[in-house]
Protein backbone atom coordinates (compact mmCIF):
# COMPACT_ATOMS: atom_id res chain seq x y z
CA UNK A 1 0.00 0.00 0.00
CA UNK A 2 1.41 3.76 -0.69
CA UNK A 3 1.62 6.38 1.72
CA UNK A 4 -1.49 7.70 2.50
CA UNK A 5 -1.88 11.99 2.01
CA UNK A 6 -2.34 13.93 5.16
CA UNK A 7 -4.96 16.46 5.28
CA UNK A 8 -4.65 18.27 8.70
CA UNK A 9 -7.52 20.89 9.46
CA UNK A 10 -6.51 23.09 11.80
CA UNK A 11 -9.00 25.48 14.01
CA UNK A 12 -8.61 28.48 16.47
CA UNK A 13 -9.93 28.29 19.68
CA UNK A 14 -12.88 25.87 19.43
CA UNK A 15 -14.84 23.84 21.96
CA UNK A 16 -14.83 20.24 21.84
CA UNK A 17 -18.65 20.31 22.58
CA UNK A 18 -19.20 22.06 19.12
CA UNK A 19 -18.60 18.19 17.51
CA UNK A 20 -20.68 16.44 19.93
CA UNK A 21 -24.03 15.29 19.37
CA UNK A 22 -27.43 16.89 20.02
CA UNK A 23 -25.10 20.35 20.54
CA UNK A 24 -26.81 23.73 18.96
CA UNK A 25 -23.85 23.98 16.49
CA UNK A 26 -24.53 23.09 12.70
CA UNK A 27 -21.57 20.98 12.03
CA UNK A 28 -23.25 18.66 9.39
CA UNK A 29 -19.48 17.79 7.54
CA UNK A 30 -17.62 16.94 11.04
CA UNK A 31 -20.58 14.86 11.60
CA UNK A 32 -20.06 12.97 8.34
CA UNK A 33 -16.49 12.73 9.21
CA UNK A 34 -16.62 11.34 12.73
CA UNK A 35 -18.49 8.62 11.20
CA UNK A 36 -15.70 7.98 8.57
CA UNK A 37 -13.26 7.74 11.62
CA UNK A 38 -12.28 8.32 15.04
CA UNK A 39 -13.84 10.94 17.63
CA UNK A 40 -11.37 11.75 20.37
CA UNK A 41 -13.53 12.74 23.45
CA UNK A 42 -11.14 13.65 25.75
CA UNK A 43 -8.05 15.52 23.85
CA UNK A 44 -6.56 18.18 24.96
CA UNK A 45 -4.51 20.98 24.33
CA UNK A 46 -0.91 21.31 25.75
CA UNK A 47 -1.59 24.78 26.62
CA UNK A 48 -4.53 27.02 26.10
CA UNK A 49 -2.89 30.00 24.14
CA UNK A 50 -2.15 29.59 20.35
CA UNK A 51 1.70 29.74 19.93
CA UNK A 52 2.83 27.09 22.36
CA UNK A 53 -0.01 24.86 21.63
CA UNK A 54 0.88 25.26 17.78
CA UNK A 55 4.56 24.68 18.74
CA UNK A 56 3.32 21.67 19.98
CA UNK A 57 1.77 20.29 17.31
CA UNK A 58 4.96 20.92 14.73
CA UNK A 59 7.16 19.20 17.24
CA UNK A 60 5.44 16.75 19.65
CA UNK A 61 7.10 18.53 22.69
CA UNK A 62 5.29 20.23 25.53
CA UNK A 63 6.23 24.34 25.51
CA UNK A 64 9.05 24.13 28.34
CA UNK A 65 10.37 22.09 25.66
CA UNK A 66 10.23 23.71 22.92
CA UNK A 67 10.26 26.82 23.67
CA UNK A 68 7.48 29.20 23.05
CA UNK A 69 5.87 29.28 26.37
CA UNK A 70 3.74 32.33 25.39
CA UNK A 71 2.32 34.14 22.30
CA UNK A 72 5.40 34.86 20.37
CA UNK A 73 4.31 38.48 19.28
CA UNK A 74 3.48 39.36 22.92
CA UNK A 75 7.15 39.05 23.60
CA UNK A 76 10.92 40.65 23.03
CA UNK A 77 12.93 39.54 20.38
CA UNK A 78 14.49 36.86 22.89
CA UNK A 79 11.52 36.18 24.67
CA UNK A 80 9.62 32.56 23.72
CA UNK A 81 11.84 32.11 20.93
CA UNK A 82 10.88 28.46 19.30
CA UNK A 83 13.59 26.10 20.08
CA UNK A 84 14.87 24.43 16.29
CA UNK A 85 17.29 21.74 17.15
CA UNK A 86 14.54 19.00 16.75
CA UNK A 87 13.22 19.06 13.14
CA UNK A 88 9.03 19.23 12.75
CA UNK A 89 6.81 16.76 11.21
CA UNK A 90 6.62 18.59 8.39
CA UNK A 91 10.44 18.02 7.86
CA UNK A 92 10.48 14.42 8.12
CA UNK A 93 7.64 14.27 6.16
CA UNK A 94 9.28 15.97 3.47
CA UNK A 95 12.54 13.96 4.25
CA UNK A 96 10.47 10.98 4.00
CA UNK A 97 9.28 11.84 0.30
CA UNK A 98 6.19 14.03 1.05
CA UNK A 99 5.33 16.92 -1.19
CA UNK A 100 4.28 19.27 1.82
CA UNK A 101 2.29 22.73 2.27
CA UNK A 102 0.66 24.86 4.75
CA UNK A 103 -1.81 27.47 4.51
CA UNK A 104 -3.70 30.58 6.84
CA UNK A 105 -2.05 31.29 10.50
CA UNK A 106 0.96 29.92 11.84
CA UNK A 107 1.87 31.95 15.23
CA UNK A 108 4.40 29.64 15.92
CA UNK A 109 7.47 31.78 15.47
CA UNK A 110 8.31 34.94 14.19
CA UNK A 111 10.08 34.85 10.79
CA UNK A 112 6.59 33.26 8.86
CA UNK A 113 8.92 31.03 7.04
CA UNK A 114 7.03 27.89 7.38
CA UNK A 115 9.89 26.49 4.52
CA UNK A 116 11.92 26.31 6.72
CA UNK A 117 10.62 24.03 8.97
CA UNK A 118 9.85 21.25 5.82
CA UNK A 119 6.50 23.49 4.40
CA UNK A 120 7.82 23.26 0.87
CA UNK A 121 4.80 25.70 -0.27
CA UNK A 122 3.37 27.88 1.45
CA UNK A 123 1.01 31.06 2.12
CA UNK A 124 0.49 31.85 6.01
CA UNK A 125 -0.58 34.97 8.28
CA UNK A 126 1.18 36.35 11.12
CA UNK A 127 0.12 38.43 14.06
CA UNK A 128 -0.06 41.50 12.31
CA UNK A 129 -2.94 40.70 10.63
CA UNK A 130 -5.00 40.95 14.65
CA UNK A 131 -4.23 44.65 14.42
CA UNK A 132 -7.68 46.60 15.44
CA UNK A 133 -9.10 43.45 17.13
CA UNK A 134 -6.29 42.83 19.49
CA UNK A 135 -5.98 46.80 20.14
CA UNK A 136 -9.10 47.36 20.65
CA UNK A 137 -11.19 49.76 18.17
CA UNK A 138 -13.81 48.22 16.02
CA UNK A 139 -12.28 45.23 14.45
CA UNK A 140 -11.03 44.50 11.03
CA UNK A 141 -11.14 47.07 8.55
CA UNK A 142 -11.03 44.36 5.14
CA UNK A 143 -15.39 43.99 5.45
CA UNK A 144 -18.55 46.15 6.29
CA UNK A 145 -20.41 45.33 9.60
CA UNK A 146 -24.25 45.50 10.36
CA UNK A 147 -24.19 48.39 12.63
CA UNK A 148 -27.20 46.72 14.00
CA UNK A 149 -25.98 43.46 14.64
CA UNK A 150 -22.63 44.49 16.92
CA UNK A 151 -21.67 43.56 20.08
CA UNK A 152 -18.83 45.55 21.61
CA UNK A 153 -17.54 45.81 24.86
CA UNK A 154 -16.29 49.13 26.81
CA UNK A 155 -14.64 50.20 29.83
CA UNK A 156 -12.89 50.01 32.31
CA UNK A 157 -11.56 53.51 31.88
CA UNK A 158 -8.27 53.64 29.68
CA UNK A 159 -9.30 50.48 27.85
CA UNK A 160 -10.11 51.04 24.22
CA UNK A 161 -13.64 49.56 22.85
CA UNK A 162 -12.79 46.61 21.56
CA UNK A 163 -15.72 44.29 19.15
CA UNK A 164 -16.75 40.88 20.11
CA UNK A 165 -19.26 40.09 17.73
CA UNK A 166 -20.97 41.23 14.64
CA UNK A 167 -22.50 40.06 11.39
CA UNK A 168 -21.46 41.32 7.67
CA UNK A 169 -22.68 40.32 4.15
CA UNK A 170 -19.26 40.49 2.97
CA UNK A 171 -18.96 36.47 1.22
CA UNK A 172 -17.17 33.90 3.26
CA UNK A 173 -14.58 33.60 -0.28
CA UNK A 174 -13.87 37.41 0.46
CA UNK A 175 -12.88 36.69 4.07
CA UNK A 176 -10.07 35.44 5.81
CA UNK A 177 -11.10 31.52 6.07
CA UNK A 178 -12.22 31.26 3.15
CA UNK A 179 -9.19 32.57 1.04
CA UNK A 180 -7.44 30.26 3.05
CA UNK A 181 -8.91 27.32 1.99
CA UNK A 182 -9.08 28.81 -1.97
CA UNK A 183 -5.00 29.05 -0.91
CA UNK A 184 -5.33 25.44 -0.10
CA UNK A 185 -6.99 23.91 -2.74
CA UNK A 186 -4.80 25.26 -5.73
CA UNK A 187 -2.04 23.44 -3.31
CA UNK A 188 -4.21 20.27 -3.85
CA UNK A 189 -5.06 20.56 -7.28
CA UNK A 190 -1.70 20.69 -7.99
CA UNK A 191 -0.73 17.82 -6.07
CA UNK A 192 -3.26 15.53 -7.48
CA UNK A 193 -1.11 14.34 -10.10
CA UNK A 194 2.17 13.69 -9.21
CA UNK A 195 3.35 10.54 -7.74
CA UNK A 196 4.21 11.60 -4.61
CA UNK A 197 1.94 11.95 -1.76
CA UNK A 198 0.65 15.04 0.02
CA UNK A 199 0.68 16.63 3.24
CA UNK A 200 -1.50 19.82 3.36
CA UNK A 201 -2.30 21.82 7.00
CA UNK A 202 -5.10 24.27 6.44
CA UNK A 203 -5.36 26.74 9.58
CA UNK A 204 -7.80 28.97 10.44
CA UNK A 205 -7.91 32.02 12.97
CA UNK A 206 -11.41 31.02 13.42
CA UNK A 207 -13.72 30.74 15.26
CA UNK A 208 -11.46 32.85 17.45
CA UNK A 209 -10.77 36.41 17.62
CA UNK A 210 -13.75 38.93 16.37
CA UNK A 211 -16.89 36.83 16.59
CA UNK A 212 -17.86 38.21 13.11
CA UNK A 213 -19.75 35.79 10.86
CA UNK A 214 -22.09 36.36 7.88
CA UNK A 215 -25.34 36.99 7.50
CA UNK A 216 -26.26 33.56 5.87
CA UNK A 217 -24.75 31.79 8.79
CA UNK A 218 -25.99 33.72 11.00
CA UNK A 219 -30.02 33.42 10.08
CA UNK A 220 -29.32 29.68 10.83
CA UNK A 221 -29.00 30.52 14.37
CA UNK A 222 -32.10 32.04 16.82
CA UNK A 223 -29.83 34.32 19.51
CA UNK A 224 -32.82 33.81 21.94
CA UNK A 225 -32.68 30.10 21.69
CA UNK A 226 -28.88 30.07 22.23
CA UNK A 227 -29.04 28.48 25.92
CA UNK A 228 -26.29 29.89 27.89
CA UNK A 229 -23.43 27.32 29.65
CA UNK A 230 -24.48 25.31 32.83
CA UNK A 231 -21.50 27.51 34.53
CA UNK A 232 -22.19 30.51 33.53
CA UNK A 233 -23.09 32.10 36.77
CA UNK A 234 -20.28 30.05 38.38
CA UNK A 235 -19.64 32.24 41.94
CA UNK A 236 -16.27 30.74 41.95
CA UNK A 237 -15.92 30.96 46.36
CA UNK A 238 -13.69 27.81 46.15
CA UNK A 239 -11.48 28.95 43.08
CA UNK A 240 -8.02 30.76 42.84
CA UNK A 241 -8.28 34.69 43.41
CA UNK A 242 -7.30 35.02 39.98
CA UNK A 243 -10.21 33.16 38.41
CA UNK A 244 -12.69 35.61 40.28
CA UNK A 245 -10.72 38.74 39.31
CA UNK A 246 -10.82 37.20 35.42
CA UNK A 247 -14.67 36.50 35.79
CA UNK A 248 -15.00 40.77 37.00
CA UNK A 249 -14.32 41.71 33.28
CA UNK A 250 -17.49 40.57 31.63
CA UNK A 251 -19.76 41.42 34.86
CA UNK A 252 -21.70 44.05 33.01
CA UNK A 253 -22.63 42.06 29.88
CA UNK A 254 -25.61 41.26 29.36
CA UNK A 255 -27.07 37.96 28.92
CA UNK A 256 -28.60 38.57 25.32
CA UNK A 257 -25.00 40.08 24.14
CA UNK A 258 -23.61 37.15 25.50
CA UNK A 259 -26.56 34.47 23.50
CA UNK A 260 -25.34 36.53 20.38
CA UNK A 261 -21.57 35.83 21.08
CA UNK A 262 -22.33 32.40 20.95
CA UNK A 263 -24.71 32.41 17.65
CA UNK A 264 -22.10 34.24 16.30
CA UNK A 265 -19.24 31.75 17.67
CA UNK A 266 -21.07 28.63 16.74
CA UNK A 267 -21.94 30.35 13.37
CA UNK A 268 -18.20 30.58 12.51
CA UNK A 269 -17.81 27.25 12.82
CA UNK A 270 -20.34 26.41 10.85
CA UNK A 271 -18.63 28.20 7.91
CA UNK A 272 -15.38 26.56 8.60
CA UNK A 273 -17.56 23.50 8.79
CA UNK A 274 -18.54 24.45 4.72
CA UNK A 275 -14.96 25.03 4.17
CA UNK A 276 -14.04 21.49 5.12
CA UNK A 277 -16.49 20.54 2.92
CA UNK A 278 -15.20 21.90 0.08
CA UNK A 279 -11.79 20.64 0.45
CA UNK A 280 -12.68 17.09 1.56
CA UNK A 281 -15.18 16.83 -1.41
CA UNK A 282 -12.05 17.89 -3.55
CA UNK A 283 -9.83 15.41 -2.48
CA UNK A 284 -12.97 13.05 -3.25
CA UNK A 285 -13.37 14.04 -6.60
CA UNK A 286 -9.84 13.68 -7.33
CA UNK A 287 -10.33 9.94 -6.44
CA UNK A 288 -8.08 9.87 -3.61
CA UNK A 289 -10.44 9.75 -0.31
CA UNK A 290 -9.33 6.68 0.37
CA UNK A 291 -6.32 7.03 0.66
CA UNK A 292 -5.53 10.35 2.65
CA UNK A 293 -5.88 10.56 6.61
CA UNK A 294 -7.66 13.53 7.33
CA UNK A 295 -7.20 14.98 10.94
CA UNK A 296 -9.42 17.65 11.90
CA UNK A 297 -9.01 19.53 15.76
CA UNK A 298 -8.26 23.28 17.20
CA UNK A 299 -5.25 23.98 19.03
CA UNK A 300 -7.30 25.11 21.74
CA UNK A 301 -10.93 26.17 23.17
CA UNK A 302 -12.74 29.34 23.81
CA UNK A 303 -15.20 30.32 27.11
CA UNK A 304 -17.87 32.34 25.26
CA UNK A 305 -19.74 32.79 28.32
CA UNK A 306 -18.75 29.62 30.53
CA UNK A 307 -17.67 30.83 33.73
CA UNK A 308 -18.43 33.93 33.27
CA UNK A 309 -15.42 34.23 31.00
CA UNK A 310 -14.40 34.78 26.84
CA UNK A 311 -11.19 33.99 25.53
CA UNK A 312 -8.69 31.44 26.65
CA UNK A 313 -6.01 32.59 28.12
CA UNK A 314 -7.24 32.30 31.62
CA UNK A 315 -8.41 29.49 34.13
CA UNK A 316 -7.84 25.34 33.78
CA UNK A 317 -11.13 24.59 32.75
CA UNK A 318 -12.24 22.53 29.60
CA UNK A 319 -13.85 24.30 27.76
CA UNK A 320 -10.08 26.19 26.98
CA UNK A 321 -7.99 22.65 27.38
CA UNK A 322 -10.46 20.15 25.78
CA UNK A 323 -10.00 19.93 21.97
CA UNK A 324 -11.84 18.73 19.17
CA UNK A 325 -10.17 15.79 17.41
CA UNK A 326 -11.19 13.61 14.69
CA UNK A 327 -9.12 11.48 12.30
CA UNK A 328 -10.44 9.85 9.44
CA UNK A 329 -8.75 7.39 6.49
CA UNK A 330 -6.88 4.11 5.66
CA UNK A 331 -6.85 1.65 8.29
CA UNK A 332 -9.04 4.14 10.93
CA UNK A 333 -12.08 2.86 12.53
CA UNK A 334 -15.04 3.61 11.37
CA UNK A 335 -18.20 5.33 13.49
CA UNK A 336 -15.91 4.79 16.73
CA UNK A 337 -14.98 7.06 19.66
CA UNK A 338 -12.05 7.06 21.94
CA UNK A 339 -11.58 8.35 25.36
CA UNK A 340 -8.07 7.97 26.19
CA UNK A 341 -6.39 11.43 27.24
CA UNK A 342 -4.45 12.51 24.48
CA UNK A 343 -2.54 15.57 23.40
CA UNK A 344 -2.08 17.58 20.09
CA UNK A 345 1.34 17.27 20.65
CA UNK A 346 0.44 13.83 20.09
CA UNK A 347 -0.51 14.66 16.23
CA UNK A 348 2.86 15.16 14.74
CA UNK A 349 4.21 12.14 16.29
CA UNK A 350 1.34 10.19 14.54
CA UNK A 351 1.43 11.59 11.33
CA UNK A 352 5.19 10.89 10.91
CA UNK A 353 4.15 7.14 12.06
CA UNK A 354 1.54 6.80 9.42
CA UNK A 355 3.51 8.38 6.72
CA UNK A 356 6.93 6.29 8.00
CA UNK A 357 9.22 9.08 8.36
CA UNK A 358 11.30 9.56 10.97
CA UNK A 359 9.82 9.25 14.13
CA UNK A 360 9.84 11.97 16.85
CA UNK A 361 10.80 10.10 19.94
CA UNK A 362 10.88 12.33 22.94
CA UNK A 363 8.78 11.66 26.53
CA UNK A 364 6.30 14.33 25.80
CA UNK A 365 3.97 12.55 22.93
CA UNK A 366 2.74 9.62 21.53
CA UNK A 367 1.67 8.47 18.33
CA UNK A 368 -1.98 7.24 18.69
CA UNK A 369 -1.61 5.00 16.02
CA UNK A 370 -2.63 1.85 18.21
CA UNK A 371 -6.14 3.99 18.97
CA UNK A 372 -6.96 4.39 15.54
CA UNK A 373 -7.43 1.13 14.61
CA UNK A 374 -9.77 -0.12 17.57
CA UNK A 375 -10.62 2.96 19.48
CA UNK A 376 -12.04 1.14 22.46
CA UNK A 377 -8.33 -0.46 23.04
CA UNK A 378 -7.12 0.29 26.96
CA UNK A 379 -3.34 0.96 26.69
CA UNK A 380 -1.27 1.54 29.86
CA UNK A 381 0.95 4.81 28.27
CA UNK A 382 -2.91 6.15 27.09
CA UNK A 383 -3.87 6.52 31.30
CA UNK A 384 -3.29 10.19 32.09
CA UNK A 385 -3.81 13.29 30.03
CA UNK A 386 -1.32 16.54 31.07
CA UNK A 387 -0.76 19.82 30.21
CA UNK A 388 1.19 23.14 31.34
CA UNK A 389 0.40 27.09 31.36
CA UNK A 390 3.25 29.91 31.73
CA UNK A 391 1.01 32.71 31.83
CA UNK A 392 -0.22 35.30 28.71
CA UNK A 393 1.40 38.36 29.33
CA UNK A 394 0.55 38.08 33.62
CA UNK A 395 2.91 35.24 33.95
CA UNK A 396 1.55 32.11 35.78
CA UNK A 397 2.31 28.93 36.32
CA UNK A 398 -0.27 25.68 36.04
CA UNK A 399 0.45 22.18 35.58
CA UNK A 400 -2.97 20.07 35.09
CA UNK A 401 -3.04 16.30 35.16
CA UNK A 402 -6.07 13.97 33.98
CA UNK A 403 -6.66 10.37 35.10
CA UNK A 404 -9.77 8.81 34.84
CA UNK A 405 -12.70 11.05 35.84
CA UNK A 406 -9.93 13.36 37.99
CA UNK A 407 -8.84 16.29 36.78
CA UNK A 408 -5.74 17.73 39.27
CA UNK A 409 -4.32 21.52 38.96
CA UNK A 410 -1.07 22.33 40.51
CA UNK A 411 -1.08 26.19 40.47
CA UNK A 412 1.87 28.11 41.33
CA UNK A 413 0.31 31.35 42.49
CA UNK A 414 -3.12 30.49 44.58
CA UNK A 415 -4.27 27.46 46.00
CA UNK A 416 -5.07 23.81 43.63
CA UNK A 417 -7.94 22.39 42.25
CA UNK A 418 -9.43 19.16 42.13
CA UNK A 419 -12.63 18.31 40.18
CA UNK A 420 -14.15 14.53 39.28
CA UNK A 421 -15.30 15.35 36.02
CA UNK A 422 -18.00 12.79 35.95
CA UNK A 423 -20.18 14.13 38.76
CA UNK A 424 -19.06 17.64 37.54
CA UNK A 425 -18.63 18.01 34.14
CA UNK A 426 -18.76 22.04 34.39
CA UNK A 427 -16.09 22.07 37.05
CA UNK A 428 -18.03 24.33 39.43
CA UNK A 429 -17.20 22.09 42.45
CA UNK A 430 -13.21 22.39 43.64
CA UNK A 431 -12.74 19.65 46.09
CA UNK A 432 -8.79 19.97 46.37
CA UNK A 433 -9.47 21.15 49.83
CA UNK A 434 -11.83 18.19 50.68
CA UNK A 435 -10.33 16.08 53.63
CA UNK A 436 -11.43 13.40 52.14
CA UNK A 437 -9.54 13.80 48.96
CA UNK A 438 -5.90 14.77 50.16
CA UNK A 439 -4.55 11.18 49.71
CA UNK A 440 -5.39 11.72 46.03
CA UNK A 441 -4.81 15.37 45.68
CA UNK A 442 -0.91 14.34 46.92
CA UNK A 443 -1.12 11.27 44.48
CA UNK A 444 -1.87 13.43 41.62
CA UNK A 445 0.33 16.23 43.08
CA UNK A 446 3.39 13.20 43.22
CA UNK A 447 2.20 12.20 39.30
CA UNK A 448 2.69 15.40 38.21
CA UNK A 449 5.90 15.53 39.18
CA UNK A 450 6.94 12.09 37.78
CA UNK A 451 6.12 14.14 34.46
CA UNK A 452 8.37 17.29 35.18
CA UNK A 453 10.82 15.10 35.88
CA UNK A 454 10.30 13.01 32.81
CA UNK A 455 10.03 15.78 30.57
CA UNK A 456 12.88 17.76 31.78
CA UNK A 457 10.79 20.60 32.99
CA UNK A 458 13.93 21.97 35.39
CA UNK A 459 12.02 25.08 36.06
CA UNK A 460 10.03 23.70 38.51
CA UNK A 461 11.96 20.47 39.08
CA UNK A 462 14.38 22.18 40.99
CA UNK A 463 12.33 24.38 43.63
CA UNK A 464 13.52 22.88 46.28
CA UNK A 465 14.24 26.29 47.27
CA UNK A 466 12.12 28.09 50.50
CA UNK A 467 10.62 30.07 49.18
CA UNK A 468 8.84 28.01 46.65
CA UNK A 469 7.86 25.09 48.25
CA UNK A 470 4.41 25.30 46.95
CA UNK A 471 3.10 21.42 46.40
CA UNK A 472 1.58 19.30 49.35
CA UNK A 473 4.34 17.23 48.80
CA UNK A 474 7.77 17.83 46.86
CA UNK A 475 9.66 16.59 43.22
CA UNK A 476 10.85 13.50 45.65
CA UNK A 477 7.65 12.14 45.79
CA UNK A 478 7.40 11.90 42.08
CA UNK A 479 6.70 8.22 41.51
Amino acid sequence: MSKPNILIILADGMQADAVERNHPCITPTLEVLSKRGVRFTNAHTTCPTCSPARASLMTGMLPHNHGVLEVEHGRDDDQCVLRTEHPHFAQRLSDAGYRTGYFGKWHVERTQDVRSFGWQEGIVKGAEHVKDIGRGEQGPKTFELDESLCGFVDGPRGYKRILHWGVTDTPLDERYPGITALDAEQFLANSFDRSAPWCCCVSFSEPNEALIVGRETWDQYDPTQIPLPVNFRDDMSDRPNMYQREQQIGQDISEDHWRAARACYFGRITELDSLVNRLLTQVEDAGQLDNTVVVFLADHGRYVGAHGFDAHNFGAFEEIYRIPLIVAGPGVAEDATCDAPVSIADIGVTVCDLGEAESIDVADSQSLRPLLSQAAVSLPRFENGYAEYHGTRFPLMQRILWQGPWKFVFNGFDFDELYNLDEDPHEMHNRARDPNQQQRVASMMAQVWARVRDTGDRAIHESHYFSMRFACVGPEAAK
